[in-house]
């Protein structure tokens, strides 16, 4: 019974993560102008799990590595790893290394990071 319930709570919040990714893509703001390029931003990396002797945590500093050239800078741009409902992290990247780490083998999607308001204020849902 409590193997069904993990597995259906997984589930759901599996299914929140891709209903907010889509909100996210929907999203998307105008080009970036070239000044605004070389910004970093928060991105959500969906990755597939890591083998089984490997913790997730390093999992994805090593494919951060792999793109920002060194585990240091992997850890630095870190922001939160995913462990549980999904396989990713979040990260401060540029959009040159969404590109790059887009490509990368085990990457499902890049997301940007946004948060998205449900209502506009106390009481008024318009």
């Amino acid at each position: 019974m409590v193997s069904i319930t993990k597995t259906l709570l997984s589930s759901i919040l599996l299914l929140n993560l891709i209903i907010f990714s889509v909100f996210a893509m929907a999203d998307q703001s105008a080009p970036e102008s070239a000044a605004a390029s070389s910004e970093t931003a928060v991105h959500i990396v969906y990755t597939e799990r890591p083998l089984e002797n490997e913790e997730p945590e390093s999992y994805h500093i090593r494919t951060l590595a792999s793109v920002l050239g060194s585990e240091e800078a992997a850890k630095e741009a870190l922001v939160y790893s995913y462990k549980t409902a999904a396989s990713g992290f979040s990260a401060k990247l540029t959009p040159q290394q969404v590109e790059q780490i887009s490509k990368l083998p085990g990457v499902l999607q890049v997301v940007p990071s946004r948060t998205l308001q449900l209502h506009s204020g106390p009481g008024k849902l318009q």
